[in-house]
């Protein structure tokens, strides 16, 4: 039997359901049904469309659909791609109301023009219209608002037998299906600004890598969505091929039908169908497939006339598949908008009945009676109003060109970027989450849900919301700790960990990773480091970061310790101790693969010496466009010399190691005394053509969005603090990747310097360059060499270096498809070195990027004086993410 208090919270539960649940179901209200084809076959994901309510939903995989509404007369339009738009009329009265609709195939005509030889197909016609409009569409609207839900579900197919224990101790299991849903509140403002409000929130968190949201609050209507080129582009033609397909009917409007081809297939390419409203020259509808990486992502959605004044997305399907390393997943999205309200443009609206595009390539006697009837633009002393002559033009007759139009929205926009605050803003993105988001229970997700789900989609939700306290718990402090989170642990001296002291600090263990070279034979690095945020206005951040070092065969014992202040205007750092220090201070060789090649190779190419130092740094951003840094070190320097034999492999044919001495043709003995030396430096970085992106308040730089020149002065100090050296250099750089079209892209690195006083220098001080001797290629791939020895053209003179990246979208191996598709390309890289010694050192050299996703397999071939030197092989990490990790 219950007890006393157990029955009295049963009443209370009733007499809630009672009081507050079911007067909503008495008066819910609204239509529901089932959407199928002719043989009576579900339509999974069709479209419902309430045009008075700018509502849009979908059906669920069964067809099933439902929508609250109230009382009232609406017109609701059906629609699936592929299948003729049905309009019913419906009466919504006090209760839901039983539609259901069955679409027909749509029938689909071909116009009476035949491609013949030597004919264009219709469908270019139709794109350069479409395209000519594309810019119009995107400053068509001041504004819009609009509620957006999305349903993801996602399933690990498969994984390595390896991964089995790792990936079950984090609750992942094959086959289950994990959900997530959200509403959110959207706002977009022309021309950039998008804000986002996630008003509830119901996720286990597994899909977060695989989220369509870029491409949901992105447009086709851009030349590039997520880096995929838009088949509406300016230079679309220059990618792919298009294919007329004929004509259907929807509703009062002609829409055309044609298929896009990549005209090369790989990355950042659309396959599919896109479907254009004539005369609109607007997007009706898109089928249409892309691979990122090797992932798999298919595309559907369905756009509606709001207000009969502009075509917006209503509704998006997603899948997203793919397979690496022996994983296999699977995640599908539905996304649905609705509640639209408009705010159209006032600058650029006109009937869409009035203005009609011309293709001057086909209709050419068009094209010349609209020419000979523009009435020619009135002499003014000041400068035209841009805004206000297009305007004039569209709305004085029914005909406009394609080029007239683009060029005409181009000195539109370029006005317009004037009278913007901040024009180097691409884009202006807010995303908050409510603060009650989580806290939405089951009861409101059945009310607000557009989309009923599937019996498989309920079974991932009890399994995830079960896990989900426990990591709520977790998260909030709770006593369940998982593994993860079991606090200090003593092996964690050995393995490191990071731990969270409060709010705004953590604390680090490094792995201390035992190394080895001829100065120190084995050596030790054991370093922690202690990070806090000491104000939330600017994120200022504080880092301070203690190291120990033992050297096993010198018997010596060192360290440093380093504090460093920072946040998104300037960065301060102080750092001394007794360290040793590679005498390019670029550190070309890893100490890992300095190991190996020692180790295994009998190849001691890391040349180091020790210093006592104290370094100060200190780095503003001046302007946007401008970052100025300044560095004072005051060394006190002690050569090393070999004291360990130590190897794994003894190759007879190797003499035995090298001594710590660097080789150089300028300088024949690169031995030193003990000195003291204070050396200055002075950076200037400019980026005038930067571009930004704001996240919530937060500015960030566009990658590549301009060219980085660089302006360096370093200065050896004489007689002050006991310095011994005297020197002043000054080098001119400039770094910069762009495209070149379809064919690909290039990266350049150039650099120029010279030593204009080097009246007492010691080796360190000399211009070193990026070379490597390994099979490794670890340093950045743009800006370093592949065979040069490490030291030997270093030089205390004039110097050039240069570096030119060519990445091809088809070359070799990539002329092959399917080698394109699993991520393969090719890059053929020149690097040149001039120096007093260098005798016009010259390497050419051939890599396939994407091996496996993540490897890159280089050959190289090396020249002096045009004559051949040397070649060699290297092995690196795929280019995209080497230069990515060389910029952080």
């Amino acid at each position: 039997m219950l007890s006393q208090a157990a029955m009295r919270t049963l009443r209370a539960s009733i007499l809630f359901l009672f009081l507050f649940l079911f007067p909503a179901l008495l008066y819910a209200k609204g239509i529901r049904g089932t959407i199928t084809d002719e043989a009576g076959k579900p339509l999974a994901f069709a479209s419902i469309f309430v045009k008075q309510s700018g509502t849009g939903t979908t059906a669920n995989e069964n067809g099933f659909y439902e929508v609250t509404l109230d009382s009232g007369r609406y017109e609701i339009i059906y629609q699936y791609l592929g299948y003729e738009t049905q309009v019913r009329i419906i009466e919504v009265d006090n209760d839901f109301v039983q539609v259901n609709v069955t679409l027909k195939p749509q029938a689909t005509v071909l116009p009476t023009v035949v491609v013949q030889d030597g004919n264009e197909d219709p469908a270019y016609t139709i794109m350069r219209k479409a395209i000519a409009k594309a810019k119009y569409h995107t400053q068509q609207l001041d504004s819009y608002t609009a509620r957006v839900y999305i349903k993801g579900a996602g399933k690990l197919k498969d994984y390595p037998w390896l991964a089995k224990r790792a990936l079950q101790k984090e609750g992942i299991e094959k086959n289950r299906v994990y959900i997530s849903e959200s509403v959110s509140e959207v706002k977009y403002t022309r021309p950039n600004k998008f804000e986002e409000k996630v008003i509830s929130i119901r996720s286990d968190g597994k899909d977060n890598n695989t989220s369509p949201n870029q491409y949901i609050f992105g447009s086709f209507y851009e030349p590039e969505i997520q880096g995929t080129i838009s088949p509406l582009a300016p230079k679309a033609f220059s990618y792919y091929k298009y294919e007329y397909l004929g004509t259907f009917q929807d509703r009062d409007y002609e829409v055309s039908k044609i298929k896009v081809t990549p005209r090369l297939k790989g990355d950042n390419v659309v396959e599919g169908v896109i479907n254009i409203v004539e005369g609109w020259w607007s997007i009706h509808s898109l089928d249409i497939h892309t691979t990122k990486m090797g992932i798999q992502i298919y595309i559907k959605a369905i756009y509606a006339p709001i207000d009969d004044k502009a075509w917006m997305p209503v509704s998006h399907q997603f899948r997203v598949e793919g397979k690496a390393f022996g994983f296999e997943a699977e995640f599908k999205y539905l996304a649905t908008v609705s509640d639209y309200k408009i705010k159209l443009n006032p600058k650029l609206y006109v009937d869409n009945d009035k203005m009609e595009v011309i293709d001057e390539k086909v209709q050419k006697e068009e094209a010349k009676k609209i020419a000979a009837n523009k009435p020619a633009p009135a002499k003014k002393s000041k400068q035209p109003d841009n805004a206000k002559l297009l305007q004039e033009r569209l709305e004085s007759g029914k005909e406009i060109t394609r080029k007239e139009l683009n060029k005409m929205m181009k000195d539109y926009e370029k006005e317009e970027r004037k009278q913007q605050k901040e024009p180097l803003v691409i884009s202006d993105n807010t995303f908050k989450v409510d603060s009650g988001a989580y806290k939405k229970d089951s009861t409101y997700w059945a009310t607000v849900r557009p989309v009923p789900l599937t019996q498989e989609e309920v079974k991932g939700y009890q399994k995830s919301d079960s896990m989900a306290v426990v990591s709520r718990r977790i998260e909030e402090g709770d006593t369940l700790k998982s593994s993860k989170h079991k606090g200090f642990q003593p092996w964690d001296l050995l393995i490191g960990d990071s731990y969270k002291v409060s709010k705004h600090s953590n604390f680090k263990i490094h792995f201390p990773m035992p190394n080895f070279n001829t100065v120190e034979g084995w050596n030790l690095v054991y370093k922690v480091s202690f990070g806090s945020i000491l104000q939330d206005t600017n994120k200022t951040r504080l880092t301070i970061t203690p190291a120990f070092r033992y050297a096993f065969s010198r018997k010596v014992a060192s360290g440093n310790l380093k504090f460093a202040l920072r946040n998104n205007k300037y960065r301060f750092e102080v750092e001394g101790g007794r360290y040793i220090k590679q005498y390019n201070a670029d550190e070309p060789i890893l100490p890992i693969v300095n190991s190996f090649t020692t180790l295994l190779l009998e190849k001691n190419l890391m040349k180091l010496y020790e210093r006592r130092y104290i370094d100060l740094m200190y780095r503003r951003k001046l302007s946007q466009f401008v970052t100025v840094s300044g560095t004072l070190s005051w060394n006190k320097r002690h050569e090393l010399l070999n004291t360990s034999n130590y190897k794994w492999v003894d190759r007879k044919k190797i003499e035995g190691y090298t001594e710590n001495r660097p080789v150089n043709v300028e300088l024949t003995n690169t031995a030193f005394p003990d000195h003291e030396a204070l050396i200055g430096s002075v950076r200037v970085a400019a980026r005038p053509w930067l571009k930004y992106q704001i996240r919530n308040g937060h500015k960030q730089e566009i990658n590549n969005s301009s060219p980085t020149i660089t302006l360096d002065y370093n200065k050896g100090i004489h007689d002050a603090l006991g310095s011994d050296v005297d020197f002043d250099q000054i080098e001119l750089g400039i770094k910069h990747e762009f495209n070149i079209g379809v064919r690909g892209h290039v990266d350049v690195a150039l650099r120029a310097g010279a030593f204009t006083n080097s009246s007492n220098m010691y080796f360190m001080d000399y211009k070193h360059f990026l070379g490597n001797k390994t099979p490794f290629a670890t340093t950045d791939p743009v800006g370093s060499f592949r065979l040069l020895d490490y030291y030997t053209y270093s030089t205390d003179d004039k110097y050039f270096a240069g570096n030119v990246h060519y990445h091809f979208r088809r070359f070799l191996v990539t002329s092959f498809p399917l080698a394109r598709m699993a991520g393969v390309s090719e890059n053929v890289f020149v690097n040149y070195l001039a120096t007093p010694g260098s005798k016009n050192y010259t390497e050419v050299g051939y890599s396939i990027d994407g091996i496996l996703r993540l490897f890159r397999l280089e050959a190289i071939a090396s020249f002096q004086d045009g004559k051949y030197q040397d070649y060699g092989f290297r092995i690196g990490i795929n280019t995209s993410f080497a230069i990515n990790f060389s910029d952080n």
